[in-house]
């Protein structure tokens, strides 16, 4: 969330990618930082997954990406 922060503070667009497992986790530093930044999450679990299954996880999380990128501008 800092980074995304540090990006829009320096105008430039901001999306946070991470795994479902962590959506806890952003609401409370998001809650922590009085910040509430574009977040796009996929399922959970990531570090085993395959080339082509990480391909997938991106092409299904694509548009969802570019809208919140779009909403952000």
């Amino acid at each position: 969330m800092h980074d995304i922060r540090d990006l829009e503070d320096r105008g430039l667009i901001g999306v946070g990618i991470a795994s479902s497992e962590f959506i806890p986790a952003a609401a409370a530093q998001n809650a922590a930082l009085g910040y509430d930044p574009a977040v796009v999450f996929v399922p959970h679990p990531i570090q085993d997954r395959t080339d082509a299954e990480m391909r997938e996880l991106a092409e299904r999380a694509f548009e969802a990406i570019l809208g919140a990128a779009s909403a952000s501008a």
